[in-house]
């Protein structure tokens, strides 16, 4: 149902952006490239093979913006929300399938899941569009009806990690412009560290407050996600910074201050948010290869960012420390990893590892591209990230269909394939003997 979901919206949008009217020459789009940008808009990546400013007019960037918003909170989360409101109860049925989008820990939760989610994606939308808007019109003398147009753009696009601007340079003309930058990047973080973190984050301050500063403990799952995001964020930083502080292409052309604010800006975005205010392909391959992995690794679950997932990447490292030190069962925090967890989260980087190589070696076999230009395409693509080195229009059709395969996948896969993995759990009524192969 979620891959029909998915299906059904990106076709849709395909149609709809092959309408005259949604283009700005008046002429009808061909149907791959409306496809393409469909499935970029409702897999909330931010790919392009057509300047979407000044491709698509106003009707085609609505069309974009409603994909792009449905993407991002889920089409499983806006039917449920649709049966509530029709029917004012959901069923057992529509519950699970709503728990496979916002991974809600528990059934009965699911009704209030699905209206949160609804309420801060239009809260932290509404802020950050005010903030990009008084911007806009102050700093930049537009008009308040443009102004307003552009900060509620960037605003969907920033929150559900998509990656659209209206700029044919993306961001680079804001670069060192702090106002542009920090909401933007707040509403990424926001949108990326996923919905249960930010429900129980709240929960726990309000809970605090009302206790007189006694903070409840926050889950498992929460505490994975803070820790590891923060942390492949501050690597991501101080790495993108360092390399290209001297590259007069990117960094080194401004100020201190720029710098610092482009590089903490660079090291925020590959978490799927697919903004950039530098020339990606002018940047230096080490560069390329560590927003290579942060891609890869994505943001938190049942958020809007892409990638296998922090927690994913987290318990694939606690694994191997568990090992190395000798340990029969992986303990962190206080709790123990339930060996099936530990299976599910192997299976979903180890296929994803091979969906990007597959997708790197096809698309090298079609075109001349270096390898690090085409995987970094495809990491953006199975990411649902949206950065790009600017080969993307250049690949042939065939190339772009890979990454419209690649962009589905990444953004239904991780969620789908964990689910279908603890679905299928059966205990096995014997065992086989025992022996150990060579190792290494």
């Amino acid at each position: 149902m979620v891959a029909t979901g998915f299906g059904t919206a990106t076709v849709i949008g395909a149609l709809l952006l092959m309408l005259p009217v949604a283009s700005e020459s008046g002429e009808r789009t061909d149907s791959l490239t409306a496809l393409f940008t469909a499935t970029s808009a409702v897999c909330v990546t931010g790919l392009i093979v057509v300047d979407t400013g000044t491709h698509w007019s106003s009707f085609g960037e609505v069309v974009l913006l409603c994909l792009i918003q449905v993407g991002g909170l889920g089409i499983m989360t806006l039917a449920s929300m649709l049966g509530l409101l029709v029917a004012r109860r959901m069923g057992l049925r529509m519950q699970l399938v709503a728990q496979t989008e916002t991974k809600s820990l528990r059934l009965g939760e699911s009704r209030r899941v699905v209206i949160g989610v609804i309420r801060l994606s239009l809260f932290v939308e509404l802020v950050t569009a005010i903030a990009l808007t008084a911007r806009f019109r102050f700093g930049y003398d537009e008009p308040l009806a443009r102004a307003t147009y552009l900060g509620v753009f960037h605003s969907i696009s920033a929150y559900n990690n998509a990656g659209f601007a209206l700029y044919t340079d993306s961001l680079v003309g804001f670069a060192t412009d702090l106002w542009i930058m920090v909401p933007i990047m707040g509403a990424v973080v926001l949108g990326g560290l996923g919905f249960p973190v930010i429900f129980e984050v709240t929960r726990s301050i309000r809970r605090s407050i009302a206790a007189n500063g006694a903070r409840p403990g926050w889950s498992l799952h929460t505490k994975i996600t803070l820790l590891t995001y923060g942390a492949l964020a501050g690597a991501g930083i101080v790495a993108v910074t360092a390399i290209e502080w001297s590259n007069p292409a990117t960094l080194g052309s401004l100020s201190v201050g720029g710098r610092v604010l482009t590089g903490v800006f660079h090291g925020v975005t590959p978490r799927t948010a697919g903004f950039n205010s530098v020339d990606v392909a002018a940047m230096h391959p080490s560069s390329l290869l560590v927003t290579d992995v942060l891609m890869f690794v994505g943001g938190g679950s049942a958020g809007t960012a892409g990638g296998i997932k922090v927690t994913t990447f987290a318990l694939l490292a606690f694994v191997i420390f568990a090992e190395v030190r000798g340990e029969p069962t992986v303990h962190v925090m206080g709790r123990r990893i339930a060996a099936t967890v530990q299976r599910q989260a192997i299976t979903v980087a180890l296929l994803g590892v091979g969906a990007v190589m597959s997708g790197t070696l096809t698309i090298l076999l079609m075109t001349d591209f270096d390898l690090d230009a085409v995987l970094f395409e495809v990491v953006s693509a199975f990411g649902t990230v949206g950065l790009s080195t600017g080969i993307t229009a250049d690949l042939p059709p065939s190339g772009q269909v890979v990454l419209i395969a690649l962009m589905f996948l990444g953004r239904l896969g991780p969620i789908t394939l964990a689910s279908a993995l603890a679905l299928r759990e059966r205990e096995r009524r014997y065992e086989l003997p025992e022996e150990r192969p060579i190792v290494g």
